[in-house]
């Protein structure tokens, strides 16, 4: 098992050893003691999962101040675009996003700690999007930026015209409309 930095401080990606024979294959998907060797220490209170069709996106996507949610983020069927924009003021990647394909097969996962927004693009026909949160989720405390913010410039690899998202996430307010 590996853990990789990314260009973003804190936002970490993680590759699980895969035992694989002829009977299919096995994998440790979360150990809290690995995690907090690699100096992650967040302790998750609630598990999430989302099934949607090839061009739905959701997000961007946040909780803010004490609700704020730290989230492993995985794929359990079919392959997404899954992108993270550090929003800590503080951050000296403030702004900026970080995006990485994750499927069923290469296993991968993302750590995106407190203070980003978050969201994904399904790819295949079909997805499954699983994901844990340190905190629990709060109406009164959720934000989010539209996905589509000329001032991030996300790259979704995509055709927009082709996207499939919520009502509620096509009225979210641009990056500098966010209230953190």
């Amino acid at each position: 098992m590996s853990f990789s930095t990314t260009p973003i401080p804190d936002l970490i990606v993680f590759e699980p050893a895969v035992f694989r024979d002829d009977r299919g294959y096995f994998f440790e998907s979360y150990n809290q003691k690995v995690w907090a060797e690699a100096g992650v220490h967040a302790a998750f209170v609630q598990d999430n999962q989302a099934r949607s069709t090839r061009g739905v996106l959701r997000g961007l996507h946040y909780q803010a101040g004490e609700m704020a949610q730290a989230k492993l983020v995985r794929v359990t069927e079919g392959e997404v675009l899954d992108v993270a924009v550090d929003l800590r003021e503080n951050s000296p990647a403030f702004g900026q996003w970080y995006s990485i394909r994750l499927s069923a097969e290469n296993k991968r996962q993302l750590f995106v700690p407190r203070g980003f927004a978050h969201g994904y693009l399904v790819l295949s026909d079909t997805a499954e999007f699983a994901y844990k949160c340190d905190n629990f989720y709060s109406k009164a405390h959720e934000g989010g930026i539209r996905f589509d913010d000329p001032v991030l410039g996300i790259d979704w690899a995509f055709d927009l015209g082709q996207v499939l998202v919520s009502e509620k996430d096509l009225a979210l307010p641009g990056f500098l409309g966010r209230k953190c």
